[in-house]
């Protein structure tokens, strides 16, 4: 039985840690986010006048659900309906800003390749190999 607990320890503290290394790495993050603008300026197929009006009301955009992503984990309500309708209610916030500079089609466009490029980020968190102590394979 301790041998059990033991184990299932260092697999949720090699987890942790992981997960605040991969939170923390500013380099990973830059990384991550130049991926980002790279595939939805793609799949927008933004003009250089456009990406110049629409970056900034993005990053606003980003900024505000990543506070709210993180308020919704620290607020301890487990209502998944209320966390949608919260996600919702801000992209209809600013679904009005990105009509006015990409259009209703590219701005449809904009929510599905937020979601592809979720998917893809994740596939290939998901794909790394694993070094010797469990440390992600930089490259």
């Amino acid at each position: 039985m301790k041998k059990y607990l033991l184990i299932a320890f260092l697999f949720i503290a090699g987890f942790t840690q992981l997960k605040a290394q991969q939170q923390d790495d500013p380099e990973e993050n830059a990384k991550i986010e130049a991926l980002k603008i790279a595939f939805i300026s793609k799949k927008l197929d933004l003009s250089p006048d456009e990406a110049q009006k629409f970056w900034p009301v993005y990053n606003q955009y980003f900024k505000e659900m990543r506070q709210l992503i993180k308020d919704q984990k620290d607020d301890g309500n487990d209502d998944v309906l209320d966390k949608e309708q919260k996600v919702i209610d801000l992209r209809k916030k600013y679904r009005d800003q990105f009509v006015k500079i990409v259009g209703q089609q590219r701005m449809n466009k904009l929510f599905n390749a937020e979601r592809d490029f979720r998917r893809i980020l994740i596939n290939r968190i998901k794909n790394r190999p694993l070094r010797p102590g469990g440390v992600l394979k930089r490259g």
